[in-house]
């Protein structure tokens, strides 16, 4: 890949935005916008906490089942037996980010949210972002470009890690549980921003002209490739190794705080 300084990729969404008015960027979250990834530090924060409810055992218990992975009466033990499953590459990507998001069930959301803003607060997630992804956002608001945030994550904990950057959560898209009587379940919307799901979720939402898409990881191919400007921001191996299928696409050079 090219690498490509903020003011030349900039200079380039301009361009786009002189040929086709009324576009967006789309930006992943985790890696993308910020350092690591606030889907992992909810979850953690979550089975220190010890809230895992009775509403999620049972399905904890079937994914491990599906999976290979020996059931407990604990369900904090599970919830971690299952993420170091996956962190082995017995568990399913896609399945994994939706466990981070059901396994709240029997929350209620306004719940998960409080819990959500302060677990961004403790991590640190303001001090996490990206320089250049900031700076990209900052120069989009400037010129009234709506700014997308597509992520596997947690809605709440996107919802509240997005405002470090400067959004709001308007234009959010993760992954999002369902709710019955105000309580969280143990199923999720679909589609599930990941992979192909991340162009079907924002396609979903808007039709309008994709100016840019920035993405750190393999998953977020299908959304590069949807963007007249596709970028990476600080990469990894997994999507470099692809990069080739998107003869287009360029690095952004990281910046210093």
């Amino acid at each position: 890949m090219r690498i490509e300084r903020v003011d030349e990729t900039l200079e380039r969404i301009r361009r786009e935005m002189e040929r086709t008015p009324n576009g967006v960027l789309a930006f992943d979250g985790d890696g993308t916008l910020w350092s690591g990834d606030v889907g992992d530090d909810l979850f953690m924060a979550l089975l220190e906490h010890g809230g895992v409810r009775p509403e999620a055992r049972a399905a904890l218990e079937q994914l491990g089942a599906r999976h290979g992975v020996e059931a407990h009466p604990d369900a904090v033990t599970l919830a971690h037996a299952l993420f170091k499953a996956f962190e082995a590459g017995r568990l399913p990507e896609k399945d994994t980010y939706e466990m981070m998001a059901w396994i709240f069930a029997g929350w209620h959301a306004e719940e998960v949210l409080g819990f959500a803003q302060e677990v961004v607060k403790r991590r640190g997630v303001a001090g996490r972002v990206h320089p250049e992804a900031r700076r990209v956002v900052e120069w989009a608001r400037g010129q009234g470009v709506d700014c997308y945030v597509v992520s596997a994550s947690p809605r709440a904990v996107v919802e509240a890690a997005v405002r470090e950057v400067g959004l709001t959560p308007d234009f959010v898209l993760a992954c999002t549980p369902k709710e019955e009587g105000g309580r969280l379940q143990t199923s999720v919307f679909e589609p599930v921003p990941y992979g192909p799901g991340k162009v079907t979720c924002l396609r979903q939402r808007t039709d309008r002209p994709l100016y840019a898409a920035f993405g750190d990881n393999v998953f977020d191919l299908d959304l590069l490739a949807a963007a007249r400007v596709p970028v990476a921001i600080r990469p990894k191996v997994r999507l470099r190794d692809r990069a080739a299928e998107l003869p287009a696409l360029v690095q952004l050079h990281p910046e210093e705080a």
